[in-house]
């Protein structure tokens, strides 16, 4: 029996990726979905209506529209709880650790809400983990970033006015952002350091030809693979380790963050006046406060000849490709809520007991709970 999967136009701010794309379409059609689509909703990301009824979509003229027919609603960010119907199955963005209250909203409303963001890091996910696949074009865009701001050029140049030297990249995290920011900053040419709490990463950082910067730091390694949060000791011994190579650094990408917290304090303003003028901070932590002190979220702004920028949401200025890779992380999760041709949310499974927020007019997440001061 077939159910119908919606996908709205995305309405917030400066959100131009879509949930679904038409090269994805028939990987829905195979689970028993039809997909029933706003006009224009993947206009932004260079996807027309045409393209996607090509590949059999139903092109509903208002968000109404899609509500009514929709069992299952695929976002790329939550929609505001009142765009949202009882009974309905929605999939996405909804930062639950940060905005728990949007959660509650929507178990008000009698949804079941399943967020991208708490897809376990394990084997059998690794096909639905969009966070990584966001964060991947993020680190590589990033690098583009401080590129173009950069009074340099990245690669080494012979020429016949003499040689310049490349650039050097400093990459601070080394988890998918900074991995990625570290491959692209070596293709461009420049010389590459990185550094990261967890001592794990090591051989990853030298596998794609950067140095791994030794500090030392206690337990930084998490939960998940994830880095935890330090305690202020660590932290002050951390900084002023890495103040030392800041200084000799003509480019700075910070990537370092733990999951629903505050992104760690890395980079003072002290530190920012004892590098080079001309040097690029790029600091990818700025919407969670920011890695270093005087970044301004969405902002760029120079400080004693640095400049700082605070780029937002880095894989919607892509997204064409956010696009793609997002929808085939989205089909590859409902795929496992499906069964024979119908939706079965099992709680018995690891991956829908760990994304599932709420259900039954309740939030059932715990963590999302203790955020709420609910009792399970």
């Amino acid at each position: 029996m077939a159910f119908n999967v919606g996908v709205l136009k995305e309405t917030s701010p400066g959100e131009r990726r879509v949930a679904m794309v038409p090269r994805a379409v028939e990987l829905l059609s195979k689970l028993g979905a039809q997909l029933w689509i706003e006009t224009a909703a993947g206009s932004a990301a260079g996807f027309s209506d045409s393209e996607y009824e090509g590949k059999g979509a139903h092109i509903a003229d208002s968000p109404q529209a899609v509500r009514d027919k929709a069992q299952v609603l695929l976002c790329v960010r939550i929609p505001h709880p009142s765009l949202v119907s009882a009974g309905q199955i929605l999939i996405g963005f909804c930062d639950p650790l940060g905005q728990p209250n949007l959660a509650q909203e929507i178990a008000d409303r009698g949804a079941t809400l399943f967020s991208m963001e708490f897809v376990p890091r394990i084997t059998r996910a690794q096909a639905m983990d969009a966070l990584s696949s966001m964060a991947s074009i993020a680190g590589y865009k990033a690098v583009l970033l401080a590129a173009n701001e950069l009074p340099r050029m990245f690669p080494m140049m012979m020429t016949a006015a003499g040689t310049v030297p490349p650039a050097r990249v400093f990459i601070i995290g080394a988890g998918v952002a900074g991995l990625q920011a570290i491959a692209t900053a070596r293709r461009l040419g420049a010389v590459v350091s990185a550094y990261d709490v967890r001592p794990a990463v090591k051989e990853e950082i030298q596998s794609l030809g950067a140095k791994y910067v030794s500090i030392t730091v206690e337990g930084g390694a998490g939960e998940g693979g994830y880095a935890r949060q330090m305690d202020e000791e660590s932290i002050r011994y951390q900084r002023e380790q890495m103040a030392l190579t800041l200084q000799e650094q003509d480019v700075v990408i910070a990537t370092a963050a733990v999951p629903g917290k505050k992104a760690p304090l890395l980079i003072t303003k002290e530190m920012v006046h004892r590098m080079a003028p001309g040097s690029v901070i790029v600091d990818l932590a700025a919407e969670r406060g920011g890695n270093c002190e005087l970044t301004r979220p969405g902002q760029t702004i120079v400080a004693e000849g640095v400049t700082i920028l605070g780029p937002l949401n880095l894989p919607a200025t892509v997204p064409y490709h956010a696009s793609q890779m997002y929808a085939r992380n989205v089909v590859s999760f409902l795929k496992n809520i499906v069964k024979n041709g119908e939706l079965n949310v099992d709680v018995a499974d690891e991956i829908t007991r760990e994304t599932l927020v709420a259900r039954n007019g309740e939030v059932v997440h715990p963590k999302v709970q203790a955020l709420l001061g609910v009792v399970a």
